[in-house]
């Protein structure tokens, strides 16, 4: 549950009020520390809420980052760090547009809501960020179909630091019980694979001017 010794967290973990929910918190965080794959919980604003050790690991070599780190805002890492592509690979169109597509559908839903707000005037900041949220997105949905947004299911190319893995690929597996759920939660893991077909180390992304991957097309 807690970050690697060593390691700060930019901002604190959402935590419930409920004594009860605190409670399931932690008796949860055991179980997830007991899965060998990355797994993460976090809530509708993709603020992490809890994590593993195998979380951790996966992205222990991105550098420090103000607002964007993933044990922070998973969200914010995919969208704003510029070591995402790093690690996630085929960045901008296994990673950045879906997760892209699912802030477009909560602004939706929770327009209002400050941590939301705060992403889309990042967002706001750089001009081809932005175009590809206003005009771009709907256009990518229409060309590759409502399928490529979900995360449940999808196989997605990974560059693990581990060299028992390196280039590899991860399922995307939603399992997130009625519990959580029903706290505002959803947990993701990254089911590792043992195929070695994954894509190639990505090239260092180029910069915009908020430190973002620059992204190629939309």
């Amino acid at each position: 549950m807690a970050y690697q010794a060593g390691r700060q967290r930019s901002q604190p973990r959402p935590v419930p009020e409920s004594l009860e929910a605190q409670a399931y918190l932690q008796d949860y965080a055991a179980l997830l520390e007991a899965v060998p794959f990355p797994s993460v919980v976090f809530d509708h604003r993709w603020d992490v809420v809890l994590s593993n050790a195998a979380f951790e690991t996966l992205f222990d070599g991105v550098a420090p980052h103000p607002t964007a780190m993933p044990g922070d805002n998973f969200l914010r890492f995919v969208l704003f760090h510029p070591d995402a592509a790093t690690v996630l690979g085929d960045h901008e169109s296994s990673w950045f547009l879906p997760m892209l597509a699912h802030f477009a559908a909560a602004v939706e839903l929770h327009g209002q809501d400050r941590g939301l707000q705060s992403i889309r005037r990042d967002i706001a900041q750089d001009p081809i960020m932005d175009a590809a949220y206003r005009h771009g997105l709907a256009h990518w949905i229409r060309a590759v179909g409502p399928g490529a947004v979900e995360h449940d299911g999808a196989v997605r190319p990974l560059v693990h630091p581990d060299p028992r893995w390196g280039s590899t690929e991860c399922r995307i597996v939603d399992d997130t019980p009625k519990t959580l759920r029903d706290m505002g939660y959803t947990r993701m893991t990254l089911v590792l694979r043992e195929t070695r077909q994954a894509a190639a180390v990505p090239r260092k992304a180029r910069k915009t001017r908020n430190g973002a991957a620059e992204l190629r097309a939309v």
